[in-house]
């Protein structure tokens, strides 16, 4: 095999609640995470060179932080994989989005060399190198739907919900997730912090109608109060927008900066979505994804 292209899937979280930090400068964790049939498509290449890897798109992302190359290097010291690479990065996803864009990019680039190496490596192996790659990159290596806890290392399938159309608003600027937990910290400075502690009834509630889901996202109150003017007037303005459009269900995705709304119907969420494209918005009308598509081979 001299190649393969992959579908690199989106995520939002539809629950992410941010606990106490850890010993470790980690915050703890409770999260839904559903995948996307909307996100980035990567195609490798292996060539005659060794250990050089040629990376083409991939956005605007400095060397030696892009998580592509991350995950090459890194599975290259686990395996001694040495043979030369070239990646072609279709980026849909925005930067900063709270998508997932990256760590879906890092997940899908071991699930390529796995097989482009024929390494066979077993699930427990690339979880672990997807575990030291980032928090999120170990839930791109099944996909679905899960309740994710921890640091993200803890990952329980669910069902995914189906009938559902998602619109997905990014508003034209990124959020950066470390200034974004510096933020919730400040705030939280002396206060106790919430934790709902009923687990069964965020996976219970998954099954049922959007309108009544218990879900929330610890960073929206506080971008909404404390954060940016401008950003707060764009996150509450896309939200509320979402709701008088016929959203079943509105939220923040991760740490920001992408809204979306849950839609039972397919007709009302396309035409939410043709309202709320204009000028600086990027929208994407799209569903949850079951499983993650596979490697189409060359």
């Amino acid at each position: 095999m001299t190649g393969c292209t992959i579908e690199a899937p989106g995520k939002i979280n539809l629950h992410l609640q941010v606990k106490e930090r850890r010993s470790d400068g980690y915050h703890e964790l409770e999260s839904i995470f559903v995948a996307l049939a909307f996100g980035d498509r990567l195609r490798f290449e292996l060539t005659s060179k060794d250990e050089g890897c040629e990376l083409h798109g991939g956005g605007d992302i400095p060397p030696g932080q892009n998580l592509i190359e991350r995950a090459v290097a890194l599975f290259r010291v686990r395996t001694g994989f040495s043979r030369g690479l070239r990646v072609w990065v279709e980026k849909r996803i925005p930067l900063g989005a709270g998508l997932g864009g990256g760590s879906s990019d890092a997940a899908s680039t071991l699930r390529a060399l796995n097989m482009l190496a024929a390494t066979d490596l077993a699930p427990e192996a690339l979880g672990e190198m997807a575990r030291s790659l980032g928090s999120d990159v170990p839930f791109f290596l099944s996909g679905g739907a899960a309740l994710v806890s921890g640091r993200g290392e803890r990952i329980l399938p669910l069902r995914v919900p189906e009938g559902l159309s998602v619109v997905v608003v990014y508003p034209g600027f990124p959020s950066n997730t470390a200034g974004a937990f510096r933020l919730l910290d400040k705030q939280r400075d002396g206060q106790e912090i919430r934790d709902d502690g009923d687990t069964a009834l965020l996976i219970r509630s998954l099954g049922e109608h959007p309108r009544g889901w218990p879900y929330r996202n610890d960073f929206l109150p506080v971008f909404l109060s404390a954060g940016n003017r401008e950003t707060a007037e764009a996150y509450r303005g896309i939200l509320q927008e979402l709701a008088t459009l016929g959203a079943d269900f509105a939220g923040l995705s991760g740490a920001g900066s992408s809204c979306f709304g849950i839609f039972v119907d397919s007709g009302v969420a396309e035409k939410a979505a043709r309202t709320l494209r204009r000028p600086g918005n990027f929208v994407q009308v799209t569903f949850f994804l079951a499983c993650l598509g596979a490697l189409v081979l060359k």
